[in-house]
């Protein structure tokens, strides 16, 4: 299984999810574009708070497969691409080989600009599973319905959401209503994540993974 995991934004719990369907089925990680924080990337992220020994990281720090772009600035792709002096490639972004599950990571929102013509959508291949991360604020509920409705105007799977942020009954059950994705879990607000943490979010959010 193939799970691309999307957020209605930045900063809504991405890696934290991530991190979290990880575990919870041992797969593979693959962040294909970083911007910035090259010391402390996702993917550093999520091998810290990961603990089975099954999954492999497929980033430049390993021999399983380089980043795509591993780009030196915080920002959108394509400006931290023109700042390097480079202009990212779909064609350079090569998904890797593995016969386990693969968890793949986007950048912000599905239409982060990556160059010119291409967001982060274009990146989103027919036969994966899309997860979308939706954190609770005011706005997000309109976020949430367009970031799912344009994904499934491009006939791509929408196989679940995640919430993140305190439960909301009201903002959870209109855009489960409106959309009728299944809701994967929530991620609460806690005050710190550590492998214990993620480990318990991962033994509660299996068996909806699984029958993704």
């Amino acid at each position: 299984m193939k799970l691309f995991i999307t957020g209605i934004g930045t900063d809504v719990g991405k890696t934290i999810a991530s991190s979290i369907i990880v575990e919870a089925l041992q797969a593979d990680y693959w962040k294909p574009i970083q911007a910035g924080d090259l010391d402390n990337s996702d993917t550093n992220k999520v091998e810290k708070y990961v603990s089975n020994s099954t999954t492999k990281f497929h980033n430049n720090a390993y021999a399983f497969h380089k980043n795509a772009y591993a780009l030196n600035t915080p920002a959108s792709p394509h400006l931290a691409a023109e700042i390097d002096g480079i202009k990212i490639e779909l064609d350079n972004i090569t998904e890797p080989k593995t016969t386990n599950h693969l968890v793949i990571e986007g950048a912000g929102g599905i239409f982060v600009p990556l160059n010119n013509s291409d967001c982060v959508i274009d990146l989103i291949q027919p036969d994966y599973k899309v997860i979308v991360v939706s954190r609770h604020y005011l706005g997000s509920i309109n976020h949430t319905l367009m970031t799912i409705e344009i994904l499934k105007s491009r006939n791509l799977n929408v196989a679940g959401i995640v919430f993140s942020g305190d439960e909301n009954k009201a903002t959870e059950s209109i855009i489960l209503e409106k959309t009728n994705v299944p809701m994967i879990g929530r991620i609460d607000n806690e005050p710190y994540f550590d492998q214990n943490v993620i480990k318990y979010y991962a033994d509660l959010f299996r068996e909806n993974l699984l029958n993704l």
